[in-house]
């Protein structure tokens, strides 16, 4: 079962291998660095020795791990500074991932600050063509969104056409968030409603381009487009639609993270297990 959640790197980035393994992860999420800013401390060549040293020694698969983009960086922006840096920032994070053996970069669409879902894609594409000219072998993951105002790729039809207009297509893969999914109109209730979404995923995207999904209730109805993420189960996705994607995802071998919160109700440790209770 190739199940986990986001780790923290705090106190060095290695910590997240035994972050990880503390919680019986069998696949994780990072940040390469701190995501609230826009300076990344640069990696020192014994972090990515410690770091790929304990990677293979908790046997966790490297094809199991992915990281995260930082908060700030917006793929549409149509303010010229704010979208070099944005580009400056993805280019910075594929060659950190590089660094570290991490295959997936996972990140957000943007918004287009009111200019237009065309136009913030023109820029998108732009900004995550010139970043595949990294020369390693990291794939970059295009997050399906929530659906709020000015942000692009909540919609599976368009989500396959920015998803299609990227090239190396090697380079790219996707990203299922099913809390996303399901506030920006996808049923992932039942089972039967499970396997309807997933097959117009495939018919405007393609399975075979998902590589990692973002197990998470939804705090939000359907539809409502918030982006508040909620404990397995918990949710208004519920039990029996959590459970119905684990069991889907896990005959496709793919890796599965939660970004679940950490409060009173649950932490980290009940979630994962939990999730892996579903099967």
């Amino acid at each position: 079962m190739l199940i986990g959640c986001h780790v923290s790197i705090s106190g060095s980035i290695d910590m997240a291998i035994d972050n990880a393994v503390k919680r019986k992860c069998s696949a994780f999420q990072i940040f390469t660095r701190n995501p609230r800013g826009w300076h990344a401390k640069e990696l020192m060549d014994q972090d990515i020795k410690n770091f790929k040293e304990k990677l293979k020694s908790s046997k966790i698969d490297r094809f199991s791990t992915c990281a995260h983009m930082p908060y700030l960086p917006n793929l549409s922006s149509p303010k010229k500074d704010g979208f070099e840096k944005s580009v400056n920032s993805l280019i910075e994070e594929v060659e950190r991932c590089g660094k570290l053996g991490i295959p997936y970069l996972v990140t957000h669409l943007g918004s287009h600050l009111g200019t237009g879902e065309e136009a913030g894609i023109k820029r998108l594409v732009k900004g995550l063509t010139k970043a595949a000219k990294v020369k390693n072998d990291v794939m970059i993951l295009l997050e399906n969104t929530a659906g709020q105002k000015n942000s692009v790729g909540s919609k599976f039809a368009q989500l396959g056409e920015i998803f299609n207009e990227l090239k190396p297509s090697k380079r790219f893969g996707v990203c299922f968030d099913t809390c996303h999914a399901f506030v920006s109109g996808y049923d992932l209730r039942t089972e039967k409603n499970v396997k309807e979404t997933f097959k117009e995923f495939d018919k405007h995207v393609g399975m075979e381009h998902l590589k990692i999904l973002h197990l998470n209730d939804a705090k939000g109805e359907i539809g409502c487009n918030l982006d508040r993420h909620y404990h397995i189960g918990l949710g208004n996705i519920g039990e029996e639609g959590m459970a119905a994607v684990v069991k889907l995802i896990m005959k496709k071998n793919i890796p599965i993270v939660l970004e679940t919160p950490i409060d009173d109700t649950r932490d980290d440790f009940e979630n994962v297990r939990i999730a892996k209770g579903l099967v």
